[in-house]
């Protein structure tokens, strides 16, 4: 089913509709062609064709207040008829597609150019015979048997590219399996309220049918395209569909169409479902991208980059699909802003693949004048025609060489390692309730340096009770015995608690035995509910006797209001109003209160105030959230205006405080010491009074009393950022942001203030990187603006799990601590693999090209080349990236933006590591013969069977991998490499594993390998030198890396890819004396080369399509001599709006670092 491409699909259910149409009263396409209508066309066109939307129920045969019966057969049949609620997704790529791309690697054509090149030429045998006389300049001729064996390095080399190419199909393909597992994860995760059979229900939004009652409320993303049947207070942001951002009011007589893929802004409400899946508005569209096959791949390109624009809008028909939008709405992302990792790693590669580019040319340039001025000089050979085929196979060989040299530099394990790591972290993540929706999330969450959190369900339990109460004068410190309530003021409190919460809020028997009762709905109403019952009363009575149906009007909660009110019309015609919010607020607007006897009497500001002292304050210091609940009563006529809110939620009668006590997670205390620990800095903002936040804070452990902190009330903060004219300024921002703890009353917009005024921050050294928790549809935009958004899985609201990076699904803080030591891993592992990957590179490199030139030969084959770049690179990037976290992790401060990826420690490990494996290697190659009484494998001819001697050189090279690959798991310098090996089996398994081969390579390799078989005694020096790795790593450990002050770093992301041009031109003029001294042809050079990088820049950004104006932009701030020199960085490949959404300043020191780079 899945696969059926979208053209199918629909033909499929027109023809299914043709036949069943006749058993609902309308069919498919009118239910179709009616949801394509708006506002008033919508409601005139349902007047005219069903008379109204009851109708339309009664013709689906749904009930709009008891839904569908449910019934399997029932269900099924709706299914054929209308079909299904989910869009059917893009084919993944096949295994042959991804071995296709995989086989588009330059390096790896040039390979098999050569192979080609060189198995053909073995085949051909010039006639005569006459090539004794060709090529004596190499030493003896070749053995008959010999000449046949040539095609076998050919061969070898088609054979190894095979490999290569399959481990990296192979990795690609189970990363897109694995993404589209998580991604049916979060689908099967999204559930939707439904009523079925007079029962309210949740079903996974795929099994939603047409002619189902959805229940819609504050938060939701709507699944499905429906009328709106009854509801209070609904407002939809249809910006996904429309673009419009206004908020749409809708009302059965006015704008009944409700919209799928669109979000519920306030209120709460019934739809019933008219169209699903691919016949619902954002199916439609989205067929009309070509999510189906066909048309796909004419218009691929185009399609691609509209499919990504829509994605990012209709991400929320969570079908199958979503997985594929997921990913284009990644690509989008990513051509925009890198994470910091990847465009380190970026940057490297590069250069590393110049160097050896360059390595790799002179290497084959020197062996090609060599051969040629020894034969043709030296010996005065002519130039004969029948030895021409000769003479080009040994051109071959040199350049097989030279490809191979540049193969082995290239260190094409990195995207590799990068894509394991994450893909691991990702699903040990799982484990950990972290559940990653943007892969370099979890790596950016490494470095986090800040971390604003929620208070209510994040750092607290969120199961609310209600300790403490004020009713009838006097202040109960636990609840009251129901008795001495004045029964006047019972019953009304009973009724504004019943009544004035959503319908939807109730409190179950518990699951187990002994277990606490559930709480199903709104927490906070919950609390209010549980002591309705802890008072001995009920709630039920109430609200069965006044339905949701009977509401007068509802004003629904909001971050604006902070309280909620629903009117009742009473028996005799007048109107009844309860209300409940925050204390604060109600009591403001309260002017009588109910005394012992339940009479109301007149409360005034200063009773005001002095409830506040004595009852309010004291609650909120216990950490306490204080509700108040009062009423008010309205004359039959003149009906009040009820639009008119402010007249109409005033002169309230007070009827009870209550303090609401939620506990603070038992984990979460030691949770937040550990961020601390760690450098990071934990803040809580939330919508609660400033002492309840206080209270909590310091439970928690944010603040310990007596540091210097701040706790600010959002007004209080917006004063102190804004200036006269009511703006935000940065440096005012600056001066609050390092000390504030807690944020109080805020609301959404200030916590997207606070995030964007810390990232934006260039009052530390290193940019902030801020992560975010939210669970409310209004902290959308703070988790969108964040580095990494943190989404609760089960208090939050579809809107916030979309904005953001990570869904937590156990809406635990703690396990925020986990993602923070994920994220500091993935960032070790890489570089362990670099450490390694780099002493690999330098010595395999080294060893060729020397060896090339000193002997015409390298002393390791291509094929024993590849067989090293294949262990060392893919296997060591699964072993070393798979290493499990540990508690360490948390020690150390945040790495930050500017931190090299190959620190000084590394850097030392790397050359010392070289300098070993050379020393011997050459030892080796030079006098080996000797040591081992062996015949010297240098200076062979060509085709000549494969020496023992070369042999012992490509086993120890080998060998000292091997064992230096456990030198490898340890990048800060510490002693103990052995630390926890066992704890990753994965990397026993690869050594051991490799090994293994290696054995058989060498004592079985024989030609194909251009190995001979060893010895034991061989064999044991081999090891013996390999395990002298373990001995010299330790010296270099002793060494102290302060001392080696020449090592430079490599991998920083240098400042033109982190401050913005104003900046960056200030920044210049101040460092820039010392550079003058530059002398002037230097600086031509410089400015031809920065020339080139504008270019190369503008054309990459026209390709990314990113703005062109950055590329023009970086090229006028390039015009003076002395900013050229600085500019030496290589070129950015980030657009400008990123350069500017990140202004770190760099300290000259740093500054200067990247410049000593030089040019890459």
């Amino acid at each position: 089913m899945g696969d059926m491409t979208n053209s199918d699909f629909y033909s499929k259910n027109q023809r299914n509709e043709s036949s069943h149409g006749g058993e609902f009263g309308c069919t498919m396409e009118e239910l179709r062609s009616l949801m394509e209508l708006r506002g008033t066309e919508a409601v005139v066109k349902i007047k005219e064709t069903y008379g109204d939307t009851e109708a339309i129920c009664r013709r689906l045969k749904t009930s709009p207040v008891e839904g569908l019966p449910g019934t399997a057969p029932d269900l099924e049949k709706r299914k054929q008829i209308f079909g299904q609620n989910f869009i059917p997704p893009k084919k993944p790529k096949t295994f042959l597609q991804l071995v296709w791309e995989a086989l588009q690697d330059v390096t790896l054509i040039i390979l098999e150019i050569a192979a080609i090149i060189s198995l053909g030429l073995s085949f051909y045998h010039p006639p005569g015979e006459s090539n004794e006389g060709c090529a004596t300049a190499q030493g003896g001729a070749e053995d008959e048997g010999e000449a046949e064996a040539g095609w076998i390095e050919g061969a070898a080399i088609l054979l190894s590219v095979i490999c290569v190419v399959l481990v990296t199909a192979f990795n690609d393909w189970s990363k897109e399996k694995q993404f589209r597992g998580l991604q049916s994860r979060i689908e099967q995760e999204q559930k939707f309220t439904v009523v079925r059979a007079g029962q309210v229900v949740q079903i996974p939004v795929a099994e939603i049918v047409v002619g189902d009652i959805a229940q819609v409320k504050y938060g939701d993303l709507l699944p499905a395209d429906g009328l709106f049947i009854q509801g209070n207070d609904l407002k939809i942001d249809e910006s996904s569909l429309t673009g419009e951002s206004d908020q749409v009011r809708k009302s059965v007589d006015k704008d009944p169409m409700l919209l799928s893929g669109t979000h519920v802004m306030e209120g709460s409400g019934r739809m019933v479902v008219t169209a699903v899946g691919v016949n619902s508005q954002t199916g439609i569209i989205f067929t009309l991208l070509g999510a189906g096959g066909e048309e796909e791949e004419k218009k691929d390109k185009k399609a691609k980059q509209q499919d990504g624009a829509a994605a990012m809008e209709m991400q929320p028909l969570k079908s199958a699909e979503g997985g594929d939008a997921d990913d284009k709405k990644k690509a989008n992302m990513h051509k925009k802003e890198k994470s910091v990792l990847q465009g380190k790693l970026t940057k490297l590669a590069v250069q590393i693949g110049k160097a050896g580019l360059v390595m790799s040319a002179i290497t084959v340039i020197i062996l090609v004048l060599y051969f040629t001025v020894d034969t043709f000089v030296v010996n005065k050979k002519p130039w004969l025609p029948e030895c021409t085929p000769v003479y080009v196979q040994y051109f071959v060989k040199f350049f097989i060489i030279g490809v191979t040299v540049l193969v082995v530099a290239v260190p094409e394990g990195l995207p590799l390692a990068v894509t394991i790591s994450l893909a691991y972290s990702v699903k040990k993540m799982m484990k950990d309730n972290n559940l990653v929706r943007h892969l370099d999330a979890c790596e950016t969450m490494g470095n986090a340096t800040a971390i604003c959190s929620d208070k209510t369900g994040t750092l607290t339990t969120n199961r609310m009770t209600v300790v403490q109460a004020y009713v009838g004068d006097v202040h109960y410190k636990e609840i009251p015995d129901p008795n001495s309530i004045n029964a006047k003021t019972m019953e009304l409190l009973v009724n504004a608690i019943a009544i004035n919460s959503a319908y939807t809020t109730k409190i179950l028997p518990p699951e187990k035995e002994g277990a606490l009762p559930r709480q199903v709905g709104n927490k906070t109403e919950c609390g209010l509910l549980g002591f309705v019952l802890d008072l001995k009363q009920d709630y039920e009575p109430v609200r069965s006797q006044m339905p949701e149906e009977k509401l007068y009007k509802v004003y629904t909660f909001n971050s604006v209001r902070k309280s909620m009110s629903t009117v009742t019309k009473l028996p005799d015609e007048s109107f009844r109003m309860y209300s409940k919010g925050a204390s604060e607020i109600v009591l403001k607007k309260c002017c009588k209160i109910l005394n012992g006897a339940g009479e109301p009497r007149v409360f005034r500001p200063r009773d005001r105030d002095e409830m506040v002292k004595k009852v309010i304050e004291p609650m909120a210091c216990d950490g306490l959230r204080t509700i108040c609940v009062a009423y008010r009563d309205f004359p039959s006529s003149p009906e009040p205006d009820w639009d008119n809110e402010n007249d109409i939620l005033n002169d309230l009668t007070c009827i009870c405080v209550v303090g609401i006590e939620d506990p603070v997670r038992p984990e979460v205390p030691e949770a937040i010491r550990k961020c601390q620990r760690a450098g990071i800095t934990v803040r809580m903002v939330t919508g609660d009074n400033i002492n309840t936040a206080r209270a909590i804070a310091i439970k928690c452990g944010i603040i310990h009393p007596g540091e210097d902190f701040l706790c600010l009330e959002g007004k209080e903060f917006n004063r102190r950022i804004r200036n006269e004219k009511g703006e935000i300024e940065q440096e005012r921002i600056d001066k609050i942001w390092p000390k504030l703890r807690v944020l109080a009353r805020s609301s959404p917009t200030d916590k997207h203030t606070l995030v964007k005024g810390i990232i934006d921050s260039t009052h530390t050294e290193q940019r902030q990187v801020v992560a975010v928790t939210g669970d409310g549809t209004n902290d959308g935009p703070a988790l969108k603006k964040a580095d990494v958004g943190f989404a609760m899985g089960i208090a939050g609201t579809d809107v916030a799990k979309e904005a953001s990076d990570i869904i937590l699904t156990d809406d635990n803080f703690s396990s925020i601590v986990k993602a923070v030591m994920w994220g500091r891993n993935v960032y070790d592992s890489i570089s362990k693999f670099l450490q390694f990957q780099l002493t690999v590179n330098v010595v395999a490199v080294i060893v060729a090209f020397t060896g090339a030139c000193i002997t015409q030969d390298s002393p390791l084959k291509a094929v024993q080349m590849l067989w090293v770049n294949l262990i060392m690179d893919t296997f060591a990037s699964l072993a070393l990236a798979t290493e499990p976290p540990t508690e360490t992790l948390l020690l150390r401060k945040p790495y930050g933006r500017n931190k090299p990826l190959i620190s000084r420690t590394m850097m030392k490990n790397i050359l010392g590591h070289a300098v070993y494996q050379l020393t011997l290697i050459f030892t080796l190659l030079f006098v080996g013969e000797k040591m081992f009484q062996i015949d010297s494998g240098r200076n062979a001819p060509l085709h000549s069977p494969p020496s023992e001697h070369y042999t012992i050189i490509f086993n120890t090279f080998v060998m000292m991998q091997l064992f230096n690959e456990i030198n490898a798991r340890k990048i800060h310098g510490e002693r103990n490499v052995f630390d926890g090996i066992f704890r990753n089996p994965i990397f026993c398994t690869i050594v051991l594993g490799t090994f293994a081969i290696q054995i058989v390579i060498v004592q079985f390799g024989g030609k194909p390998f251009s190995c001979s078989p060893l010895q034991l005694d061989q064999w044991m020096w081999c090891i013996f030198i390999g395990l002298g790795e373990l001995v010299w790593g330790q010296v270099i450990a002793t060494i102290p890396t302060s001392r080696l002050k020449f090592l430079k770093e490599a991998g920083r992301l240098t400042q033109k890819e982190e401050i913005p041009e104003e900046e960056l031109n200030e920044d210049v003029e101040e460092i820039d004396h010392a550079e003058r001294e530059l002398r002037r042809g230097q600086i031509l050079w410089f400015r031809g080369l920065n020339r080139i990088q504008t270019q190369i820049e503008v054309v990459n950004t026209f390709k990314s399509g990113a703005s062109f104006q950055g590329a023009l932009r970086r090229q006028s701030s390039v015009t003076s001599q002395s900013q050229d020199v600085a500019n030496l960085s290589s070129p950015s490949r980030v657009s400008l709006s990123n350069a500017l959404s990140s202004p770190t300043s760099l300290p000259p020191a740093a500054a200067g670092h990247s410049r000593r780079e030089g040019v890459p």
